[in-house]
């Protein structure tokens, strides 16, 4: 894939920068974590996947050592909000989207142990 000239690809900012577990099955990648401090940055999970305890694995295991984890999440992702809450997240700030690349509104979850 070509960049453009002062591009850096996912690889050099995930990877080089923040904590990143893998989820496998079979012969590849099928979700993962990146984390930078107490912030989950990303969470994915192929949509095949879902709904068999993955995500959770992953989000419990990064984060079992952290007393606070940060994220945000859109404020349109039901099912994500949903997934979060249950993981004892709770909403602090509901932004506008000014301050994401998307520009879509969205909410700072908090969860402390």
């Amino acid at each position: 894939m070509a960049r453009s000239p002062g591009c850096r690809s996912s690889r050099e900012i995930v990877l080089s920068r923040q904590q990143v577990t893998v989820a496998e099955a079979g012969t590849g990648i099928v979700g993962f974590i990146a984390l930078s401090g107490d912030w989950v940055e990303q969470l994915y999970l192929d949509p095949a996947w879902t709904g068999q305890g993955i995500g959770s694995r992953l989000l419990v295991q990064a984060t079992a050592a952290l007393r606070i984890v940060k994220l945000h999440c859109f404020q349109a992702n039901t099912g994500a909000r949903r997934f979060y809450e249950r993981h004892g997240f709770r909403p602090e700030v509901f932004g506008e989207g000014t301050t994401n690349e998307e520009g879509l509104p969205d909410i700072l979850y908090v969860r402390r142990a």
